[in-house]
């Protein structure tokens, strides 16, 4: 579709994320139809475009939207959008969500606990696809559609580009303007950049204090950090690479990743390769178990594989007891959640800097 010229396009980059609305005028000013962020009429058109620079463009709101996993929902619920969600791939168990969110959450059609098979997810009735994962094959399942079978279905396929084109990025990700890019994108795009613009400013708001608090600590003398992905295997250590939203996050902590020479997202290693960094600190990654109870039992196993395997009971950081129990969700995928993370890894770190 065309862009309207009628009042002269606006085009805002934010994050390497095209955003085109329509300025001027009072009639395209409309926004969040209420402080809980309902949809208003917005600024519409809308362009977005994807990982290689595609452009996708919206004249209204979406009403029915699908999307891959968790953590595009749980941005949607956040902005106010959720009655609009008809269905997701890899749902988040019960707990994963904070507050309200949980229970809206739940509420949502589960199309697949994993990748939505594509004959269901071009026959689900959405308008609007929201995809984390830019057509790779999540641990060899799935088979994403093309994007000639996304318009013949009359579905438009956008990306969180934070997690969707981080392979493709150059450079390491040390800051979350990907994620509050992405944001911002689905503010737009759903009619509530209102809700949005509040959610952006309170992450800014929580690192930058962060930020200022350990800004006079040299970097050589910040902690290194290895996140332990409990839950990815035991037999071969992840690395959490300088391309993942995690890399940012740990870093903006304040603390090195002993990782951040592996240019990808994820990388296989070996347990030598974390033997002869040898971490000061370590996240125990654990997802969400579906309950307290039971994700700090899970925690505790983490902590005892450590301290019990021949290859890691001798890492600096397990014989001084330097672990950090954060949930894996929280610091890998993209999220309001990943400025919290960044506060809770710097007050560990520096609790006499960091309250």
């Amino acid at each position: 579709m065309r862009i309207r010229t009628g009042w002269g396009p606006t085009a805002v980059v934010v994050g390497g994320l095209l955003v085109t609305g329509c300025g001027g005028g009072g009639g395209g000013a409309a926004d969040d139809g209420s402080a809980a962020g309902r949809p208003g009429t917005g600024r519409y058109p809308v362009t977005v475009t994807d990982c290689r620079g595609a452009r996708t463009t919206f004249s209204r709101p979406p009403e029915r939207i699908v999307t891959s996993n968790a953590s595009s929902l749980e941005l949607l619920l956040r902005l106010g959008a959720g009655d609009r969600v008809i269905g997701t791939g890899f749902p988040p168990g019960p707990g994963t969500l904070p507050g309200a969110l949980d229970a809206q959450g739940r509420e949502v059609a589960v199309l697949s606990r994993s990748v939505i098979p594509k004959e269901k997810l071009l026959a689900s009735g959405a308008d609007l696809y929201i995809d984390t994962f830019a057509g790779m094959r999540m641990n060899g399942v799935g088979d994403a559609p093309s994007e000639e079978e996304f318009r013949a279905a009359g579905i438009k396929h956008i990306y969180l580009k934070s997690t969707a084109c981080a392979a493709r990025r150059e450079g390491a990700v040390t800051d979350l303007s990907a994620v509050e890019a992405d944001i911002t994108a689905l503010g737009e795009v759903t009619g509530t950049r209102a809700k949005a613009a509040r959610l952006v400013d309170g992450m800014k708001d929580r690192v930058r204090a962060v930020r200022k608090a350990i800004g006079n600590v040299p970097e050589a003398e910040r902690p290194t950090y290895f996140f332990f992905d409990y839950d990815a295997g035991t037999k071969q250590p992840t690395a959490l690479c300088n391309r993942q939203v995690a890399h940012a996050v740990i870093t903006l902590a304040g603390a090195r990743n002993i990782f951040a020479d592996c240019d990808t997202t994820y990388k296989q290693v070996g347990w030598e390769d974390v033997l002869s960094r040898d971490p000061d600190w370590i996240q125990l990654g654990v997802r969400n178990r579906g309950g307290r109870a039971a994700t700090e039992k899970a925690f505790g196993e983490a902590r005892r594989w450590l301290e019990t395997n021949p290859a890691t009971k001798g890492l600096k950081a397990v014989k001084q007891g330097h672990f950090l129990r954060i949930r894996s969700e929280r610091t890998t995928i993209a999220g309001v959640e990943n400025a919290d993370t960044v506060e809770r890894i710097a007050h560990t770190l520096y609790p006499s800097k960091v309250g």
